[in-house]
């Protein structure tokens, strides 16, 4: 290596020289035409040996020796400059004493021409690689490509093709809306057009594919662009947005990393804001446990926790190969609990065992169709299941509680609607006081299991048809990330407990229409190669979801996409009778009661509490016993006086 490094540096040294010497030379020449006085060849040969020693040793300083001019960009270029700057003044400068030494016969305009060809020569040996890449660049094969932007993502992408050849990757054409940059040419590849050029571009640059170098881009201009890619007949692929252009060891994501597009980037939205410093200071140091750990939305709940320091993440499950996946993907050690939580007992042991400060509630039944045929599994999980994990949180003395809940709890037509809408009652029901127990509300989350997206996305792989109930039905749309980040948000914006939050999901989509730009996605015509047939409303859907009740009151918070409901609280008796017949029809096994009560216990003379919207009824429900004995060992929060009704300990499963 040692060897190495000093060949190197010779060379370079060597070749300095000759760029010395040819340069002043040449601008001596110049100068006098060859009517320089026969003496002062003598003189000018001093200098150039002058010159030569402290050109050699600015460069040096200036560490234009032992680098890999391969990869050089701007800042060697501006060492190099420098180190020209140094030169050329040191020799002006030095010209009386030049004089003096008989030396300074030299015209200083020899002078600063001659390191002007100096350094032009010792540039062109370092970048040569660099200059002339646009004549590689012309004859290298591979897939041509056509980047989408011309600001710093497109230059980075450009840039990276033309220093890796190996990834078959050719740079032929830019295209930007932004008609300022139209004509000019980016790292020598031209801006030839807008996006709606590329389909009359396709065959001028041979164009093979298409990259969206635009970090973050709204859905209308992904749109915009799988539109033109479409009618050009030519596959695109998008970088990752910006919070991935640089990897966890800082290095810049490579073009490797570009990807196919995303139902998610044409319904995406602008990048939601979170205080992660105020989210990690409030589960930074706690123990944290989830339910419906395996699930779509508790799953990255786990992710997301696990990056903000908790002191233990406890994941609770009663699936174990969900249970098994999600503790596999969870960057911290944690502890699995496998448990259903209609199990009364089991929920109680596991809170007991590791004491939870902080708890979110994921778990629940969630698919409409089915639940519409399995009554009793919907009252048992979402109902008496949620009160389970809310009493077991009381009893240990958890002091922050968020629940999951669904659009679809709003003026319910389902009975996973009805059975959410009940959760909710409980959870503002049974908040203890000086605790933040709270609920928030949202609407369908990007690729959870079960939703339409993989519905859609196995259909079109077995060729179709995409079946759409009904070409009016709109639902709102989130990623699962966002969702989960507004969740973490939410937690910390309930004081008091018994809020209800309400996310903002944006405008409503059509499901017609984002089963079209599904087909487009995966690179099939809409009607032709892939039908959409239309099947009609299933039982308990409705045809638009609504996120709150005309009767519930809207207020804002710090968050721009975060809005707090005042509860509308039913009266403790009733709710309290309500639950227990629930109880008793589920103990019978009477579906179809257990139906109609879902619903009648859910919509049962709802008006809006006269307190704060944090308020709780003043009587609190005593649904179920057998906690007394975790609520006496706690020593951080007492189990609130209850008044005594007569149900099982056990709610039958």
């Amino acid at each position: 290596m040692r060897v190495s490094r000093i060949r190197s540096r010779l060379v370079f040294t060597l070749l300095d020289a000759v760029c010395v010497v040819a340069g002043y030379g040449l601008a001596e020449v110049t100068y006098f035409r060859d009517r320089a006085p026969a003496y002062y060849w003598q003189h000018f040969a001093t200098f150039v040996f002058v010159a030569l020693i402290v050109t050699l040793a600015a460069n040096h300083v200036f560490g234009l020796y032992g680098r890999m001019w391969r990869h050089a960009g701007a800042e060697e270029a501006r060492q190099l400059v420098l180190s020209a700057t140094v030169i050329v003044c040191f020799l002006v400068l030095a010209y009386p004493l030049g004089r003096s030494i008989k030396i300074g016969t030299v015209p200083v305009t020899v002078i600063v021409v001659g390191c002007m060809f100096a350094t032009a020569g010792m540039g062109i040996l370092r970048f040569h690689t660099r200059l002339f890449a646009w004549q590689r660049g012309s004859r290298r094969v591979g897939l041509r490509v056509a980047i989408v932007g011309s600001r710093d993502a497109g230059a980075a992408a450009i840039r990276e093709m033309l220093r890796s050849p190996g990834a078959g990757l050719v740079p032929v054409a830019v295209f930007d809306d932004d008609t300022r940059a139209h004509g000019l040419s980016m790292l020598g590849v031209p801006v030839v057009g807008s996006i709606d050029d590329i389909p009359a571009s396709t065959s001028r640059y041979s164009l093979q594919q298409v990259l969206l170098a635009i970090p973050n881009p709204p859905p209308e201009l992904v749109e915009q662009v799988l539109r033109a890619c479409e009618f050009a007949g030519l596959t695109m692929k998008v970088l990752p947005g910006v919070s991935h252009l640089v990897n966890r060891t800082g290095h810049a994501a490579s073009v490797r990393t570009a990807r196919e597009p995303r139902i998610e980037d044409l319904l995406g939205r602008t990048p939601v804001p979170i205080d992660l410093d105020l989210v990690r200071r409030s589960l930074a140091g706690r123990r944290v446990l989830v339910t419906g750990a395996g699930g779509s939305i508790g799953s990255e709940i786990c992710r997301q926790v696990a990056e903000l320091d908790p002191a233990v993440l406890i994941l609770l499950d009663h699936d174990e190969t969900h249970l098994h996946d999600t503790a596999a993907t969870v960057r911290v050690s944690c502890e699995q609990a496998l448990v259903d939580i209609t199990d009364r007992s089991a929920v109680f042991e596991a809170f007991k065992r590791f004491r939870p400060e902080v708890v979110f509630h994921a778990a629940a039944h969630k698919h409409v169709p089915v639940l519409e045929h399995h009554p009793i599994a919907a009252a048992s999980t979402n109902v008496f299941g949620t009160l389970n994990v809310v009493e077991a949180a009381t009893a240990v003395g958890a002091q922050r509680f968020v629940q999951i809940s669904t659009d679809k709890a709003v003026r319910p037509s389902s009975v996973m609607g009805a059975s959410k809408r009940l959760a909710e009652q409980i959870v503002l029901s049974r908040a203890p006081s000086g605790a933040s127990y709270c609920t928030v509300r949202f609407g369908n989350v990007l690729g959870s299991r079960g939703s339409v997206i993989p519905t859609f996305t196995r259909q079109i792989a077995d060729g179709g048809p995409v079946t759409v109930t009904d070409a009016r039905m709109t639902r709102f749309f989130m990623s699962v990330e966002e969702a989960v980040q507004l969740v973490l948000e939410s937690s910390v914006l309930s004081d008091g407990g018994g809020e209800v939050f309400m996310l903002e999901m944006g405008e409503p989509v059509r499901i017609v229409d984002l089963a079209e730009r599904m087909i487009r996605l995966s690179g099939y015509q809409v009607g032709v190669d892939i039908p959409i047939q239309i099947v009609g409303i299933r039982p308990g859907e409705k045809l638009d979801e609504e996120l709150r009740t005309p009767d519930e009151e809207v207020l804002t918070t710090h968050h721009p996409y975060i809005n707090q409901l005042i509860p509308i609280s039913a009266s403790s008796k009733e709710f309290s009778a309500g639950l227990k017949e629930l109880c008793g029809a589920i103990a019978c096994r009477d579906a179809e009661s257990v139906r109609t009560l879902l619903f009648s216990v859910a919509s049962s003379n709802l008006t809006a509490s006269p307190d704060h919207p944090g308020s709780r009824p003043a009587q609190q429900l005593d649904l179920l016993s057998g906690s007394d004995d975790i609520a006496q060992s706690s020593s951080r929060q007492p189990v609130p006086s209850k008044v005594p009704v007569e149900i099982p300990e056990q709610v039958p499963a």
